[in-house]
């Protein structure tokens, strides 16, 4: 019986709770933060020394709002970016020493150079193609409609058995209804102000 008052003690002066035993129902246990002095009376200021005090958080204000200003342009940082102290002491230890041969160099370049013109010469290639496929098609809707009008618009029309595409139900799962998550979240985001 003792041990559970001791422990039922310790539990009431850990934290602010007013709490009665389970045991002895009349004994009304309070814990020490509740036990606390009378209010001060609040001190009469000088109404000057308030004036001042409003200007100093004024100027400090107008203050930050001008360097805020000064760094419109400025980007937020990006911690994934900024290479902490300790790599940039290391930086020197992480560089390579080899060199690349100028030969080797050269030869690397003449490659990449005939890679380039050969996928330009490939992309002006599809971009011709393309266009005179568009403009076939073009042609051959306008000789149609010539022949029928009917015709023409059965060939505009879209066709949905070329293409099938079937959604059922959302994309995503809605929550739970009392759903209770294990453990505690806290967000340790980065606020900028």
């Amino acid at each position: 019986m003792n041990k559970i008052l001791r422990i039922r003690e310790s539990l009431v002066l850990s934290s602010r709770m007013i709490c009665t035993n389970i045991y002895f129902p009349t004994f009304l246990q309070v814990s020490t933060p509740l036990l606390a002095e009378p209010m001060k009376k609040k001190k009469k200021m000088d109404p000057q020394i308030l004036k001042a005090r409003e200007e100093r958080k004024k100027k400090r204000i107008e203050k930050s709002i001008k360097k805020l200003e000064k760094n419109v342009k400025q980007l937020k940082p990006i911690e994934e970016i900024d290479l902490s102290i300790s790599l940039q002491k290391e930086k020197w230890t992480r560089e390579r020493a080899e060199t690349v041969p100028e030969p080797l160099l050269r030869q690397r370049q003449n490659i990449l150079k005939a890679w380039c013109t050969y996928k330009y010469q490939q992309h002006l290639q599809e971009m011709k193609m393309v266009d005179r496929i568009g403009t076939s098609q073009s042609r051959a809707l306008e000789q149609l409609r010539e022949i029928s009008e009917n015709l023409y618009i059965g060939a505009i029309q879209t066709d949905s058995t070329l293409l099938p595409f079937t959604a059922v139900g959302p994309s995503s799962t809605p929550p739970l209804n009392n759903y209770e998550v294990d453990g505690e979240y806290i967000d340790e985001t980065p606020k900028w102000k």
